[in-house]
């Protein structure tokens, strides 16, 4: 685990010099409750895992970034900043996500809107994405690769308030847009960041899109299962909302729900085989979360 902590602390570290250089002093704060109030930080750590296994060199013998000089020019310096970025989008997605909603709660805390109020939620979740562009803004595939999963979450949100799923293929492609861009995305930039060939980057984002539609899948069946206080946060939202989730939606059982998640984590690991690679600590993790996202309990 060692490994795996070291690179969530490089995140941890350079989100927290993000936020501290934003201002004025109220949305700073503001920033930081909704950014480093917990969270698994999968989306940064996908990035970085990508990066590694697509050849790039993380960190030296000691632990430090590689060719770390402070401007974020160099391969690993810019998969972190884009690792810190992909994690700034999610972060101000979630900020919407808990409008739409309203949950009082998010990752064991008040939630942007029920600490700040509507509007000043809004402001916040803008706020992050500034941040998070001006991370991408170094390079061309890495801004396009994030546009093109914002603009398929913002369509999968739009769905979801106005032409809700009916159907087991219609949910799936719900889940594709709200939760898989994002995973796809994340992957990208890390292969991006690496300097992968197009065949690479894809494949790499073929094997994150899966394991976020898988990520989505299991989550419907905490929501429906898990106790709040496990989740860090409400659970039961989907049936109270009558929001459509395959609990909802279909008369599947909660494990034949996650049968469905884990046919989706084989085909990420198959999408993993096609980028061909090798043998790595990177592409271990990689396959661990893959499998991990089937069984998790938060």
């Amino acid at each position: 685990m060692e490994y795996l902590e070291r690179r969530r602390a490089l995140v941890g570290s350079r989100l927290t010099a993000v936020l501290d250089a934003t201002g004025p002093e109220a949305m700073c704060d503001r920033l930081k409750h909704v950014s480093l109030s917990g969270g698994k930080r999968v989306r940064p750590m996908v990035t970085l895992l990508a990066f590694e296994a697509a050849g790039g060199r993380l960190v030296d013998e000691s632990g430090s970034l590689v060719g770390d000089d402070g401007d974020g020019s160099t391969p690993a310096a810019e998969a972190l900043e884009f690792a810190v970025g992909i994690e700034l989008v999610h972060n101000a997605s979630l900020v919407v996500d808990d409008i739409i909603d309203e949950s009082a709660l998010r990752r064991g805390v008040d939630s942007a809107w029920t600490a700040f109020g509507h509007g000043p939620a809004i402001a916040v979740s803008d706020g992050l994405l500034g941040e998070a562009f001006s991370l991408f803004g170094s390079d061309d595939r890495a801004m396009r690769a994030v546009a093109e999963a914002m603009v398929e979450l913002g369509e999968g949100e739009a769905t979801e308030l106005v032409a809700q799923p009916a159907t087991e293929e219609e949910y799936m492609e719900l889940a594709r847009r709200k939760t898989g861009a994002l995973f796809r995305a994340a992957a990208e930039l890390g292969a991006i960041a690496a300097n992968a060939d197009t065949y690479t980057v894809e494949s790499f984002g073929g094997y994150a899109e899966r394991v976020g539609i898988a990520f989505q899948i299991r989550d419907d069946v905490l929501d429906a299962t898990a106790d709040a206080d496990a989740l860090g946060k409400p659970a039961g939202r989907d049936e109270a909302m009558e929001r459509p989730s395959l609990v909802q939606i279909t008369d599947l059982t909660p494990e034949e729900i996650n049968d469905r998640a884990r046919e989706e984590s084989e085909a990420a690991l198959s999408a993993l085989s096609a980028a061909d690679p090798g043998e790595s600590p990177a592409v271990e993790y990689l396959r661990d979360l893959a499998e991990f996202v089937v069984v998790r309990e938060r």
